[in-house]
């Protein structure tokens, strides 16, 4: 009866959030982690940016993007132009006619030599509606991936641990090389309801694609065990575990890839 009323519980919490954020369909799996970015595109009349996740993740870690070149965590908080991207800021850092990736020159985001042959080029980030040929390159990606139940259907941490995909987390005169911190243990989080598995978090596997530096100091204040107090409410309102596991992370319908603790 309990099990019942918590997922009675999970379908009521999780329909809110959908309607608080204006989400009218549950995303087709290539759609999982768009994001849309729009800061000055339409003034310039300009189709918005439709960011992908899903093909920098399967290239590059979270921390090289979110901490060493800058991006903010949300949405539209960046504020990135054209003018910064041709400084070589941003989306710039790698999309600026030199770098490669893989032996394959990537194309130059923003130039301040346009011309009308260039409106192919600017289609690749600025389009609306649907874009088939993208649509294509995930499904032909995605199909020889380790599977998922939610989320874009890929499960990444395992995809890494295979070693089908290499993400890359330092770039020559933009990252700081680190010396490697010592990884704590996997460790357990109680659970408040009762009959749920405890979550069993892992540092280890966090620390691949974030580091120390993506979740410490501005998603978890404290580095030392039980110093955030916080709720599953908070996470489904996009704060703490929820910053990623509400948009680019496996969603939070996937309850057991975190409550996985045998019951006692």
């Amino acid at each position: 009866m309990k099990r019942l009323f918590f997922a009675l519980l999970l379908t009521v919490v999780f329909t809110g959030i959908t309607s608080a954020q204006g989400v009218r369909r549950k995303p087709q799996a290539y759609e999982y982690g768009q994001v849309i970015i729009n800061n000055s595109s339409s003034s310039a009349g300009l189709a918005p940016v439709t960011f992908d996740h899903w093909i920098h993740r399967s290239k590059f870690t979270c921390r090289l993007c979110h901490v060493d070149i800058g991006f903010a965590m949300k949405a539209g908080v960046t504020g990135i132009r054209a003018a910064d991207n041709m400084k070589g800021l941003y989306c710039g850092t790698c999309h600026n006619g030199k770098y490669e990736h893989q032996g394959k020159k990537v194309f130059e985001a923003c130039s301040r030599d346009f011309s009308r042959e260039d409106g192919k080029r600017c289609e690749k980030c600025h389009y609306k509606g649907r874009n088939p040929r993208k649509e294509q390159d995930f499904l032909k990606f995605a199909e020889r991936m380790p599977k998922e139940r939610f989320g874009n259907g890929i499960n990444w941490e395992k995809a890494e641990d295979l070693g089908y995909i290499k993400p890359i987390d330092y770039l020559e005169g933009i990252s700081v090389k680190r010396k490697p911190l010592p990884v704590q243990k996997d460790f357990a989080i109680g659970s408040a309801v009762e009959g749920l598995p405890d979550t069993i978090f892992s540092h280890k596997k966090h620390t691949v694609w974030n580091g120390c530096e993506v979740c410490h100091p501005d998603i978890f204040v404290g580095v030392k065990r039980g110093s955030n107090k916080y709720s599953m409410q908070d996470v489904f309102e996009g704060k703490y575990c929820g910053v990623c596991h509400v948009s680019v992370a496996f969603p939070l319908t996937d309850c057991q890839r975190c409550h996985i603790k045998p019951v006692q």
